[in-house]
């Protein structure tokens, strides 16, 4: 089945009768449905979530993934091409340079303009609530207005993080261009926007998200309450914002309001309480609405499964720091037993894995031709990631104890449900972490794989306390909260976010010879601003000069227990 572009076909020929210039007159002139009710906000609040995608060009930005084409270090390559006439833009994702080869889904342009879209969406349902307060009905619209400020706030921390530098703090990121924050409705054809600076916006997002935070409610679109913020996952948005901005102890106590408490535990998802017979059913059940850890969806359109499963994929040493890593309560098994059979590949083995939760869901619009849009609904708030934010806040608050149990709720939630002989290598406890993430010995391979990696984050932005500095005395700690994480995040982007804002350095082998290194500090680690966007006029990020079908996925046949008969 082939993905092929939908083309929609103005109408030609259309005789209108004019009856008379009155009545014309009398009637709106065009179709503009006017908002003054508190049902229409939140009917109008469906489309304040955006459609874009990003997980394609920052996975391919991460050390996540590899380009299949290069050797590895005994030299084999293999000749993949990539995926139809997306590959000129995932290939300059991979390299770094500006992405100018299309406008299509997983683009920048897509991920801006469909941003920028749910902003809009916001802003007029803000206009309407404004106008219904003045006549007395705030109470009515309470609840959508705190929907309408937590989703204006989480777009705009969205483009800020992309095409933004990394948040420095509140004095330097005063030098660091930001983007347009959008409070009201655009009224001009050809508008100029100012970028103003950084600091200004994380402001500004503070300022929505605050406001919004008390307002939000549970009980606004009772049919499909997880498509929209509802208290924990606006909740959990303001720790991952707060986290973000340094400020661990708001990151600490809105993450504790989204898990419900200390004990993590009940709000956990069941996911890995089960097993799959089908890939359609894992992936099913990796976004149920049903599912207590799933805390917020978005669905979007993007062919990421596509992109990132041949040329681009999880394989080398990308794939032995994510879908087959080792950690430090699976120190016996080639990869964490939770895993199996979840695990796919597309063509041969060889090529990487596919995490099959993540894989598509296809919408037909015409059966017989095999056409219509792809999808993927993004998980994009978890309990795990949550417990994970407030983890790594208490660490760096020095709340070791607390901390190691949050991360010890993560490791024996993937536990559950295995076969009985399947246990855990130890329970994970402080000195567990500190024996695997020293790594004496390299046993693990994992400064090899950038599992672990140099920290730089203090080099980046200071902590809004200087009690909360990076250390040696919480450096295990935090190699693992950010293992843990991209265990947790694979194929959402999020590594992306934590290699900018920790200062990790990472380095892409391109092709038969390139080789690219994102140092510290390096322009390219905030996307460059859309073509189409800075052909209008609106100023440039300035970076420095870089030097067929989906096919059907396999389940994979390898097995976690050692050992495994070595590849060729």
């Amino acid at each position: 089945m082939k993905l092929k572009n939908l083309k929609y076909i103005p109408m030609a020929g259309m005789v209108v009768a004019l009856i008379g210039c009155d009545d014309f007159l009398d009637h709106t002139p065009d179709n503009r449905v006017t908002i003054s009710t508190p049902t229409q906000v939140t009917q109008l609040l469906v489309n304040a979530y955006s459609d874009g995608n990003h997980a394609t060009i920052c996975e391919l930005s991460s050390d996540n993934i590899v380009d299949n084409t290069s050797p590895d270090e005994n030299g084999v390559r293999y000749n993949l091409a990539g995926y139809e006439n997306f590959t000129p833009a995932d290939d300059e994702a991979f390299a770094w340079e500006d992405i100018k080869s299309g406008i299509q889904q997983d683009s920048p342009s897509h991920v801006w303009s469909n941003a920028y879209h749910a902003i809009a969406v916001c802003n007029y349902a803000l206009q309407a609530i404004e106008k219904l307060e003045t006549e007395g009905r705030g109470d009515e619209v309470a609840g959508q207005k705190g929907e309408a400020l937590v989703s204006r706030a989480y777009h705009h921390f969205l483009l800020a993080n992309l095409f933004c530098l990394p948040y420095a703090g509140p004095d330097a990121s005063k030098t660091i261009p930001g983007i347009p924050y959008m409070t009201g409705i655009e009224t001009e054809v050809k508008p100029q926007y100012d970028r103003g600076n950084l600091a200004d916006v994380y402001d500004k997002i503070e300022k929505d998200l605050l406001a919004g935070l008390p307002l939000v409610a549970d009980n606004l679109h009772p049919q499909a309450s997880k498509y929209h913020f509802m208290r924990r996952s606006a909740n959990a948005f303001a720790a991952r914002f707060f986290l973000f901005a340094r400020k661990y102890d708001l990151a600490e106590k809105y993450a504790s309001v989204a898990l419900g408490g200390d004990n993590a535990e009940p709000s956990l998802r069941t996911f890995w309480r089960s097993t799959y017979s089908t890939s359609e059913s894992l992936t099913n059940a990796w976004v149920s609405d049903g599912d207590p850890g799933v805390l917020m969806l978005i669905p979007t359109s993007s062919i990421y499964y596509r992109v990132c499963a041949g040329k681009y994929a999880h394989n080398r040493e990308a794939k032995n720091a994510t879908t087959h890593s080792p950690g430090p309560t699976w120190t016996g098994y080639n990869f964490h037993p939770c895993m199996q059979n979840k695990l796919y590949y597309r063509g041969q083995s060889e090529y990487g894995s596919i995490f099959g939760p993540m894989m598509e869901f296809f919408e037909y619009t015409d059966k017989i031709a095999g056409i219509g849009f792809v999808h993927h609904i993004r998980p994009e708030f978890t309990a795990e990631e949550v417990l994970l934010t407030r983890a790594e806040a208490r660490i760096y608050m020095r709340k070791i104890n607390e901390a190691v149990s949050d991360l010890r709720y993560w490791d024996r939630n993937r536990w559950t449900n295995l076969p009985v002989n399947d246990k855990p290598s130890a329970d994970l406890t402080l000195e567990v972490i500190n024996n695997f993430y020293t790594d004496a010995d390299q046993a693990y391979g994992l400064v090899k794989n950038g599992i672990v990696s140099p920290i730089h984050i203090d080099e980046v932005c200071p902590p809004a306390n200087a009690a909360w500095a990076f250390g040696s005395d919480i450096e295990n700690l935090v190699q693992c909260v950010l293992h843990f994480r991209r265990l947790e995040r694979i194929d959402m982007g999020d590594r992306w976010f934590d290699i900018r804002r920790n200062g990790i350095v990472i380095t892409h082998k391109i092709g038969r010879s390139r080789v690219e290194t994102l140092a510290l500090g390096d322009p390219r680690r905030a996307f460059q601003i859309p073509a189409d966007v800075l052909s209008a006029g609106f100023p440039s990020n300035d970076r420095l000069p870089s030097g067929g079908e989906a096919g059907s996925a396999i389940l994979s046949s390898e097995s976690y227990i050692k050992p495994l008969t070595p590849r060729p």
